[in-house]
């Protein structure tokens, strides 16, 4: 079980936002914030934003759902798998009481220990299973919403006409200091909750 924790728990959603920055111009400037504001964007010859990643994963609706959706499917993986463990080990202790008080013969134990193994085999292949489908569909998910993110902000920008929209992230700072001002975190999460409501206003139609 330590392994498929630890399988899963690597994969961090925080990870596939860290580095949300679109250039649209030649050069790089750093800044950063936790703090949500919206305001004028100007510093010196260069128009600056930047999002708070971690503002940004606790406010838009579809990553948060989307990581309790996760959540309860890596726990109902843990208890499947730990079900059946504990209904082999407990095989494994049946068979071994009826070996010390000569209760089985000989042909049955082996034919018992063979089912052991079976079942051994049976539950290694199932978490493989099981480990391979979440990691490939939280990357799908993780890939998503780059795109979705990539392609707001693209609109997004067609009006504000930022050079650079960095990203700030309290666990991993990059940028190390920002001017308030810069922060179009709110804007984004409003843009963005707006745009999947209605999404899913019309999917349900």
């Amino acid at each position: 079980m330590k392994q498929l924790t630890t399988i899963l728990s690597v994969l961090a959603f925080v990870g596939v936002l860290i580095l949300f920055a679109l250039h649209f111009s030649g050069n790089k400037t750093k800044s950063s914030s936790s703090v949500i504001a919206s305001g004028p964007i100007t510093s010196g010859t260069s128009r600056l934003a930047f999002i708070n990643i971690d503002t940004f994963e606790a406010n838009y609706v579809v990553l948060k759902s989307k990581k309790e959706e996760f959540s309860k499917r890596q726990a109902s993986m843990e208890a499947e798998l730990q079900r059946s463990a504990q209904q082999m080990q407990n095989d494994y202790e049946a068979l071994q009481r009826k070996a010390q008080t000569n209760s089985i013969s000989q042909a049955e134990g082996e034919v018992a220990q063979k089912r052991l193994l079976q079942m051994q085999q049976s539950l290694e292949t199932r978490k493989q299973a099981m480990t391979e489908s979440f990691v490939k569909d939280q990357e799908s998910f993780n890939n998503d919403l780059h795109k979705t993110l990539d392609g707001f902000l693209e609109e997004y920008n067609a009006n504000k006409k930022y050079d650079f929209i960095l990203s700030y992230s309290r666990s991993n700072p990059v940028i190390m200091y920002a001017n308030k001002g810069l922060n179009i975190t709110a804007d984004v999460i409003k843009g963005m909750n707006e745009r999947a409501a209605a999404n899913n206003t019309t999917n349900n139609k």
